[in-house]
């Protein structure tokens, strides 16, 4: 499991990740010390995701420690509630999208039911905030910014843009607040309690709000290119669904007559198999993919150049690759 997480730091020294991986272990065992229950039917629904996910947003904390004093019990603390909260979103998020699948095993909500995911993903919020409050005032105030922000770009992410606002900028502005924030929080986090300096925490956060972007965004593009196979989801579910994602928002904006059949079948119902299909090819053979992986590429590198602010080393140089890394994921 700690594997997955340190696969997108390719550019990442032995040492380096030698360390990180023994700070994702002691993640998971805190993780698991915390998630545990008296009550042996809420330990199970509660730790349903445990051994799913690929701890992305605990790894970045531990690495943005790096920047300063490293690894210690308020970061190892700071990485399990960030994880924490993550996976209690997940559990509502099933729910919202009436998911049977989360990482490879049947979600919560199929395994119990509705009521009780989005009760135990109640209950992982609040052992967030409840270790979160070991760690201080100001990271009781960052969780509660970051819970804030992410049920907001949830809420939004459910509406389409106002009327006269712009598209495109109402969707990225719901990625940096429905999955950019917590990655964010998880960067400051991590130079927070690595001892680093105000200006060091600031431009991690700002570096790891693009990084979740580009987290978002290259998933949004695989939902469209990748095969079954390759990535362990269903392609082109976020089209089925209606989700205006950025290839699509590129496309529907194409003034191209030869384009017409597929801005058509954009504006329609595609839970219907044979029009689904043809979308998919349709936008698979389109040029609004490679628009939508330049866009992304380009926050990545914005968020590559913000390290450039913070000297050089080991740790500099892996936080340098990994939004590039993450950019050109297939998986």
């Amino acid at each position: 499991m700690t594997a997955a997480a340190l696969k997108a730091l390719p550019g990442a020294s032995g040492e380096l990740t030698s360390r990180l991986d023994e700070g994702l272990k002691a993640v998971d065992v805190r993780l698991r010390e915390v998630i545990d229950h008296d009550d042996p039917f809420i330990a199970r629904a509660s730790a349903h995701l445990a051994d799913g996910g690929k701890r992305f947003r605990p790894m970045l904390t531990l690495l943005a420690a790096e920047l300063g004093t490293g690894r210690n019990d308020q970061v190892v603390d700071a990485a399990t509630g960030v994880e924490l909260t993550h996976m209690a979103s997940l559990y509502h998020d099933d729910v919202m999208d009436e998911a049977q699948v989360r990482h490879g095993i049947p979600s919560a909500n199929t395994v119990y039911d509705n009521s009780t995911a989005i009760l135990v993903g109640d209950l992982l919020f609040g052992k967030a905030s409840e270790i979160v409050a070991g760690l201080g005032a100001e990271a009781v105030l960052i969780q509660a910014q970051t819970f804030v922000r992410l049920c907001a770009g949830q809420i939004q992410d459910d509406q389409q843009a106002p009327a006269g606002a712009d598209p495109m900028q109402h969707y990225l502005q719901v990625l940096a607040d429905k999955t950019g924030v917590l990655i964010a929080t998880a960067a400051r986090y991590g130079a927070m309690f690595g001892g680093c300096p105000d200006s060091t925490i600031e431009v991690m956060r700002e570096y790891g709000e693009l990084v979740g972007m580009v987290f978002q965004l290259s998933d949004d593009i695989l939902d469209i290119t990748s095969e079954e196979e390759e990535s362990g989801k269903t392609p082109g579910t976020d089209l089925r669904e209606g989700v205006l994602t950025l290839p699509v928002l590129y496309a529907r904006g194409s003034q191209d007559p030869a384009d017409a059949r597929l801005r058509e079948l954009l504006s329609a119902d595609l839970t219907d198999d044979a029009l689904h299909s043809e979308a998919l090819g349709l936008l698979r053979a389109h040029q609004a993919v490679a628009q939508a992986r330049e866009h992304t590429q380009g926050l990545a590198q914005r968020a590559a150049d913000l390290i450039d602010t913070l000297g050089e080393g080991p740790a500099q140089d892996a936080l340098k690759q990994l939004p590039l890394a993450v950019a050109l994921r297939t998986a």
